[in-house]
């Protein structure tokens, strides 16, 4: 027995976004901020990541330390947003299970290594302030790499089981 297309639709579990409720004839206006708000985050982190990407003065670990912090608020920004806009402007209220738990997914492994790098900053300030003279062999590029990828790593793995398990 085939199935058609209503009964496929019934058998995918997904959820349904009211937006704001009480307000449904004002969302539009209430998206035309988040919409701003979510293009000057793009703007800026982009911003932010091209000119240290393109300076070479720049290629010191706190530039790129802030470099990575944007590149994550970009990730944590786009996963949001655009959902939120979808629902306010366009009434886009049905979301499907699996984009459900790849956008928590991202939300929470983007925010854990946020805080990994906020950490990392953190730690290159230590040895600013406390090892002057020795700041530049302790934290050079190739341990600054390796700092990012353990935090990409740690973000990633700690998150994993929890899409996994529910």
């Amino acid at each position: 027995m085939a199935l058609t297309n209503s009964s496929w639709r019934l058998l995918q579990p997904s959820f349904f976004l009211m937006g704001i409720p009480g307000l449904e004839d004002s969302q539009h206006w209430i998206a035309l901020p988040l919409c701003v708000l979510y293009l000057l985050a793009v703007v800026g982190n982009v911003t932010i990541i091209f000119i240290i990407w393109t300076d070479p003065s720049l290629h010191q670990p706190m530039y790129l330390f802030l470099a990575m912090l944007s590149g994550i608020d970009l990730v944590l920004a786009s996963s949001t947003a655009p959902k939120t806009l979808a629902v306010l402007l366009v009434h886009a209220h049905e979301i499907g299970y699996t984009v459900c738990l790849t956008q928590m997914f991202f939300i929470h492994a983007f925010s854990s290594m946020e805080s990994g790098v906020l950490v990392a900053m953190a730690l290159d300030r230590y040895v600013a302030i406390c090892h002057p003279l020795h700041h530049s062999t302790i934290l050079h590029p190739g341990i600054i790499g390796r700092i990012g990828m353990a935090v990409l790593v740690r973000g990633l793995l700690l998150l994993l089981p929890f899409p996994i398990l529910l």
